[in-house]
């Protein structure tokens, strides 16, 4: 049974990018030497942040969106035994529009 998590208020979980296993060069990159992609895609969105008039802003990013983050942005979670970054709205840099 595959698990369901809906983000609360300006909340989205993302699944990070997989990185190039080579360089530009065709040099074969080891496991230790990566690091984490700073790209992802969105996988689910909250409702939006809550202004203090008590209003809601819908988010800019939807399900489906491809964006950059920031380096140190979320918290790691495990869902059905896949990996995904929790992140605010704010830690999202941009949307990569193809």
């Amino acid at each position: 049974m595959a698990t369901t998590v809906r983000p609360l208020h300006d909340r989205v979980i993302v699944r990070r990018l997989d990185e190039e296993e080579k360089s530009a060069g065709g040099i074969i990159i080891p496991d230790s030497a990566k690091e984490k992609p700073l790209e992802g895609e969105v996988i689910s969105a909250g409702k939006g942040k809550i202004l203090e008039n008590g209003d809601v802003r819908p988010l800019d990013v939807k399900a489906g969106d491809k964006v950059i983050f920031s380096k140190y942005a979320g918290t790691e979670i495990k869902l059905d035994g896949d990996d995904f970054l929790m992140m605010r709205e704010d830690d999202i840099l941009g949307v990569i529009e193809d």
